[in-house]
């Protein structure tokens, strides 16, 4: 399939790859297709690009990278509604942001996707001890690209 993206103009995706959100995401629940691009071999981070619109991508990545000690509490009913049997099933992301010169996650907000049914839900997370701004990494030379 090619989509149509406004970072990286067309791109060939495999059909198999899209992560499908049924609930959408946080603020654009009309888009429910994405799929990940990586800009570049051995890249921490990651486009979750939309198959539907343009313009909408988010740049993600795994925060048990930069935070060893996150985990997401997923709720039986999530697991259920995700078809997860265990939490080995599936893959964690969260959205970054820049501010000045930080790169910072939304701990309070992971993206959890099945990674064999290749659907996903954002959760939205009550304990306190993360927040939507968790700082991930400074920017240094050859990051910055990501922040395009």
């Amino acid at each position: 399939m090619i989509i149509h993206t406004t970072r990286f103009g067309q791109v060939e995706v495999d059909d198999q790859r899209i992560i499908t959100f049924p609930k959408g995401l946080l603020g654009f629940p009309r888009y429910t297709r994405f799929v990940l691009i990586e800009p570049g071999e051995d890249s921490y981070f990651f486009w979750l690009q939309s198959t539907e619109t343009p313009d909408l991508a988010f740049v993600v990545t795994d925060p048990s990278l930069f935070v060893s000690s996150y985990k997401v509490p997923i709720k039986p009913e999530q697991m259920e509604e995700l078809g997860l049997k265990s939490v080995d099933e599936a893959q964690v992301l969260v959205i970054v942001n820049k501010r000045g010169n930080l790169l910072t996650g939304n701990l309070q907000g992971p993206l959890v996707i099945h990674l064999t049914r290749w659907v996903g839900e954002q959760m939205v997370l009550s304990d306190r001890r993360f927040t939507t701004r968790v700082p991930l990494v400074e920017l240094g030379q050859g990051i910055e690209a990501i922040s395009a």
